[in-house]
């Protein structure tokens, strides 16, 4: 049996962190979550302590001082994931808006159908997004489009966060060349992945707005992505040393 790890960032999660830790370990496979917590001030670390006391095994936890960007979340959780051997790392948000079932139709499009990396997709089947604003539907849409064709990859949804890479992946990325640290960190990875010659392949989900907590998009973070994007057309992409 292959070795599973979700990897979750939070930032003040005390209403969903408990249900969707329980909603993962509910799943068959025996999956096991890392919490990086950023300093939540609502007692979200403290939350996960306690459930340790039971899920010592499959519950891990690690701490950081502040607001880091969730880029150095993720990359911080890829290193503790290859360090502690886990054959297959998940990206997926706290908040339930991606449903922790499909944790398990990505798991299959790796460890069964042959890609290196399956993206949970809004796009790929026309647009899957419930109790978005027009707005933001739009601009998310459209943000995904402009990268499809500024960066060439056949990707419908390249900002994504809902994402299985299997070790090869992460193994063969040079983590400490990410420059991205916001959204725009979920565009480089998709990109790298795919210039280094990785199968990537698109699992069409329903993607539902947080119904608990406050969301932590902002407008900078769109920036971040769109002028990311320019310098990645020109970035070489070479395998870690």
């Amino acid at each position: 049996m292959h070795n599973k790890l979700v990897i979750i960032p939070t930032y003040n999660e005390k209403e969903n962190i408990a249900d969707i830790i329980a909603a993962v370990f509910a799943l068959e496979g025996n999956f096991h979550v890392l919490v990086i917590d950023d300093g939540s001030p609502d007692g979200t670390a403290d939350i996960v302590k306690g459930l340790q006391e039971k899920e010592a095994v499959r519950l891990h936890l690690l701490q950081r001082a502040g607001k880091l960007g969730l880029g150095t979340a993720y990359l911080m959780g890829f290193k503790w994931a290859l360090e502690h051997d886990y054959d297959y790392v998940f990206e997926m948000d706290a908040d339930f808006s991606h449903n922790p079932a499909d944790l398990l139709r990505l798991y299959k499009a790796c460890a069964e159908d042959g890609a290196d990396m399956a993206v949970g997709s809004r796009y790929c089947n026309g647009v899957s997004v419930v109790d978005w604003p027009m707005s933001r539907i739009v601009m998310s849409y459209f943000a995904s489009s402009y990268v499809r064709y500024m960066l060439g990859i056949k990707v419908y949804d390249t900002t994504a966060g809902f994402v299985c890479y299997s070790r090869k992946v992460l193994g063969t990325i040079d983590l400490d060349a990410v420059k991205m640290k916001g959204y725009g960190f979920q565009i480089e990875m998709k990109y790298t992945a795919c210039k280094l010659g990785f199968k990537l392949q698109e699992v069409p989900i329903i993607f539902v707005n947080r119904q608990k907590g406050t969301s932590k998009m902002s407008g900078g973070i769109f920036g971040e992505a769109f002028w990311g994007v320019m310098g990645l057309r020109f970035r070489r992409i070479k395998p870690r040393a």
